[in-house]
């Protein structure tokens, strides 16, 4: 109980603070950014008290913080940030591309204030990682900063890795990695399968990779692992583009939620990087070829991609037809909206193994007639388990269908190998149930609301990109 109560209480701190510097004008995500780093150099500071040495070198440490105030705080923050940006190792990854977002010094002292009010270094990884997944999902809510696109439910993070059970040993690795949700979680998975300590020292430093193209969230991630005590040394986050990746390494296991859309202008062109892919702008095709491209014989994947990906011709038809042919893909989970801060999005899980053909694909539609929504009705992980039950993690060849002539709207469905053939796409629906929305009206406003803020964007961009060309 007294975890518990100190977790709360300490959540309840980080978001008052949060409130103070929203109200003075500092969103949430420079908060969190300013936090972490803040974070990382109190807990520096307590293992060196604790004679344990400390990783930051001499004049750009916690205690050079402590007895300043005003634009001398601020100058010497600002300094310590633009210096371990420049290191190697995890501090230059925490610290990665860092810049100070807090430019009155009477804010900067009360964050500074609320984490040295803490001993953090010898709080267990459990609760300090409890307390920091808080805010990053707080962080994930915060509509204007955009940052819910870094951020997949814990819930349907749990239950992918729960069905794709990744085993102690194997790497795992996401290379469009967020805050880190899929590596942690695969991480509490494997934690507790073996005590070997070579195994537990294998899980805790080579067993996990990941990798994400915003330095903010690099941090981010960075730091939402170090808490849990992973990745202590070295940061098993890498800061780069993985689409234009062309490395040697291959991976056990694959868990990732992509970004979907075209890529920004300005980034290097995918396919001139990787002239053995099929050629097409859509981030989530690009991706999927990618994660087919690192996962060793033998692997697993688990990965969330649009309805596109089952359905659009042309490129994407093609990845497809190679996907089906080197690749058992043999799952797919049908999501609801309403689980993902970005409004309106239809998804899928596609679990798949490398090495042999698809024949049968096993279908769950968790989609028509479920409502969920943010605010009144948020996914849990326990709205999944009649998913994760019908999977049969490890004797899938016990499955039974729920489907049947008896039971038409059962979720849970086989399609042949002959029918999988026969389809246009991978789009398989069934049941049918009357649709209602019981969503509140400012429920409705709110999905209008992002609607138009969608197609403000697409004609923003499509101005862009036409630059003035009269149509």
């Amino acid at each position: 109980m007294a975890n518990q109560k100190s977790e709360a209480a300490l959540i309840k701190k980080v978001g008052d603070i949060a409130n103070v510097m929203a109200a003075a004008g500092v969103g949430f995500t420079d908060y969190i950014t300013q936090l972490t780093y803040i974070l990382f150099l109190k807990m520096d500071n307590e293992k060196e008290e604790l004679g344990l040495g400390s990783s930051i070198p001499e004049g750009y440490k916690w205690k050079e913080l402590c007895d300043l105030s005003g634009t001398d705080l601020v100058d010497k923050y600002e300094e310590i940030l633009s210096e371990l940006s420049k290191e190697e190792g995890l501090i230059g990854t925490i610290f990665t591309r860092a810049s100070n977002k807090i430019d009155r010094p009477v804010m900067l002292a009360k964050v500074i204030e609320m984490v040295a009010g803490e001993d953090w270094y010898m709080m267990e990884g459990d609760l300090k990682g409890a307390i920091y997944e808080s805010i990053l999902e707080k962080n994930g809510q915060d509509k204007k900063s955009g940052a819910g696109q870094y951020f997949t439910p814990r819930a349907l993070i749990q239950a992918i890795v729960e069905v794709v059970d990744p085993k102690i040993g194997e790497t795992i690795a996401d290379p469009a990695c967020g805050t880190g949700g899929f590596l942690l979680a695969a991480y509490e998975h494997m934690k507790n399968q073996s005590k070997d300590m070579e195994k537990q020292k294998f899980l805790k430093n080579n067993a996990l990779h990941g990798a994400d193209n915003t330095a903010l969230v690099v941090t981010l991630a960075s730091m939402n692992l170090y808490l849990h005590d992973i990745g202590v040394n070295r940061s098993p986050i890498e800061y780069k583009d993985s689409l234009i990746d062309t490395s040697d390494n291959m991976y056990d296991v694959i868990l990732a939620n992509p970004p979907f859309g075209t890529r920004p202008q300005g980034s290097v062109e995918v396919a001139a990087n990787r002239p053995e892919f099929i050629k097409t702008s859509d981030n989530q095709v690009n991706f999927l070829q990618h994660i087919m491209s690192i996962v060793k014989t033998g692997g697993r994947v688990g990965v969330v991609l649009p309805d596109s990906v089952l359905t659009d011709t042309g490129a994407t038809e093609k990845v497809r037809e190679k996907l089906l042919k080197d690749f058992n893909l043999h799952t797919i989970l049908r999501l609801p909206t309403g689980i993902f801060y970005a409004n309106g999005v239809k998804t899928n899980v596609l679990f798949f193994e490398k090495g042999e053909p698809t024949k049968e694909i096993w279908v769950y539609d968790y989609r028509t007639g479920i409502k969920h929504t943010l605010a009144t009705k948020p996914m849990t992980r326990a709205h999944l388990q009649d998913f994760v039950d019908c999977y049969c993690t490890g004797h899938m060849q016990d499955r039974v269908a729920t489907y049947s002539a008896e039971n038409p709207n059962g979720r849970w469905r086989c399609f042949s190998e002959k029918e999988v053939k026969n389809a246009d796409n991978l789009d398989f629906k069934w049941i049918d149930l009357e649709e209602k929305d019981e969503r509140t009206v400012a429920e409705v406003l709110e999905d209008m609301q992002a609607e138009s803020d969608g197609i403000a964007e697409a004609v923003a961009q499509l101005k862009q990109l036409l630059g003035g060309i009269e149509i």
